[in-house]
């Protein structure tokens, strides 16, 4: 369930030229810019930023750069960015700077459909493939995963073949617990290809036979990134809000933020399932996301990330 819903009837211009006033003149009013955009929907956001252009005759995107700054700018121009276009932007700077944290993230929980329009947008963005900046960024087996996720062709049916899990699940088995040195590639091909419904039974087979979760046979098998993301692919098979609130309370806790990772998710599941992250947050962390946020950041970007978040429970 989101928490950005939109709003059922609204008037571009209307909302175009409060923007503008917003801006204009001496100071900006940021909580006008921040009540506005939070309480449209991405889709009708890209509507205002037309109509800006065509009534004002000036660049929205633009206007709001040279008056916002800082992660509180950051907030703004990825609400303001297409869904699909948001993940490229986010996947091609990952690339750059490696960060391969994000790269795992989205590879792993987008659906097909949308790890397919990712790849369309990228080519045409950057004019080379997903895959290429993948394999130029990353190495080895990390890589081979993340390739493996960026075709987007996991099978997305119900179907649990109970014969083949019972053998996938052996087959996990001895290509880690069971054998000296680890057979990834087993891993790969099994956790990045097979249905969710499948997977969860695989999942179950193997704690009977290795007497331990598929999670502490990763860990203790794997590091590194390598890890980290077939740890990420088995968390969102079992459960992807939880997977969110865990990159949400891991981005906020300690010294420092991840403010990376905290802008990314909370643009990006605010209109999907944000309600659910906020659920699972609490009931993993037992304390609110929303009160998370509010001791974790200050001023504007606090501000605008609680409208994300939505409630306080």
């Amino acid at each position: 369930m989101a928490t950005i819903k939109g709003v059922s009837s609204f008037n571009p211009e209307q909302e175009a030229q409060a923007l503008r006033k917003a801006m204009k003149g001496f100071g900006t009013d940021e909580d006008a810019i921040i009540d506005i955009l939070t309480k449209l929907n991405v889709s009708q956001r890209q509507q205002v930023l037309i109509t800006y252009k065509s009534t004002i005759g000036r660049d929205l995107i633009d206007d709001l750069k040279s008056e916002l700054s800082g992660n509180f700018e950051r907030v703004i121009i990825g609400m303001m960015t297409p869904t699909t276009m948001y993940d490229v932007h986010e996947l091609r700077r990952a690339g750059a700077g490696t960060d391969e944290g994000c790269l795992i993230e989205i590879l792993a929980s987008r659906t097909n459909e949308e790890i397919r329009r990712i790849n369309e947008n990228y080519k045409l963005q950057y004019g080379c493939s997903l895959e290429d900046d993948i394999v130029s960024d990353t190495s080895s087996m990390f890589r081979r995963v993340l390739v493996s996720l960026a075709m987007g062709n996991r099978d997305e049916g119900t179907y649990v073949d109970d014969a083949l899990a019972q053998q996938d699940a052996q087959c996990l088995y001895e290509a880690g617990e069971k054998k000296w040195g680890t057979d990834e590639v087993q891993f790969m091909s099994i956790l990045c290809t097979r249905n969710r419904y499948h997977l969860l039974r695989v999942f179950d087979v193997y704690g009977g036979i290795a007497n331990k979760d598929i999670t502490d046979s990763i860990k203790s098998e794997m590091s590194g990134d390598l890890e980290d993301a077939l740890l990420a692919v088995v968390k969102c098979m079992r459960n992807k809000p939880a997977y969110f609130a865990e990159r949400l309370y891991k981005s906020m806790k300690g010294l420092g933020t991840d403010d990376n990772t905290l802008i990314r998710v909370m643009v990006s599941r605010s209109e999907i399932d944000m309600l659910d992250i906020r659920r699972e947050f609490l009931t993993m962390y037992g304390k609110s996301l929303y009160s998370f946020i509010k001791g974790d950041c200050s001023g504007d970007y606090r501000k605008v990330l609680l409208k994300l978040c939505g409630g306080e429970d």
